[in-house]
């Protein structure tokens, strides 16, 4: 039984990391973002770059792992329309993390060559910027969701 509680702790700790470092990445870009000045841009898309690897990847990970292994240790069906939905909302979110890293990058990039080149920010940071904003909304969402789905657990019929 005591197994069962650490798996469950894990899990939960590795949903508040995915949380938690989703939006303070969303926060602290926007208000860099909001400065405009490639400086700053560079230094946060540069930390914010970095907590992604560290925090996120690793939560990444440890969430369908834990995931799994409480599913079979708890006995429960796979099938069952709570965890269908929140795995493919799981995959979702991937799909719109792994481009948002990449834009991260890249903007990362476009702000150091602005701050060393001493101009304003091309035209192709603004573009990414609102691709990475866009991107972030219906993840950030789908994230909530998933904590709803993992807490109230529904009775949901997906037709499987």
């Amino acid at each position: 039984m005591e197994l069962d509680l650490i798996l469950r702790w894990l899990h939960v700790i590795g949903a508040c990391v995915l949380l938690g470092t989703g939006a303070g990445i969303a926060f602290f870009m926007l208000m860099a973002h909001r400065s405009r000045q490639p400086a700053i841009i560079a230094h946060t898309a540069g930390v914010v770059v970095f907590a992604d690897l560290v925090f996120t990847t690793s939560a990444v990970v440890v969430q369908p792992v834990t995931g799994a292994v409480l599913a079979w240790r708890l006995g429960w069906d796979w099938n069952e329309g709570w965890l269908l939905l929140s795995l493919m909302l799981y995959v979702l979110v991937g799909l719109f993390w792994l481009p948002v890293v990449w834009i991260q990058i890249r903007l990362r990039g476009l702000a150091r060559q602005a701050e060393q080149a001493q101009i304003p920010l091309p035209a192709e940071y603004f573009r990414l910027f609102a691709i990475w904003f866009a991107c972030g909304i219906p993840a950030f969402v789908a994230v909530l969701v998933i904590l709803w789905l993992m807490l109230a657990r529904p009775d949901l019929a997906l037709g499987y």
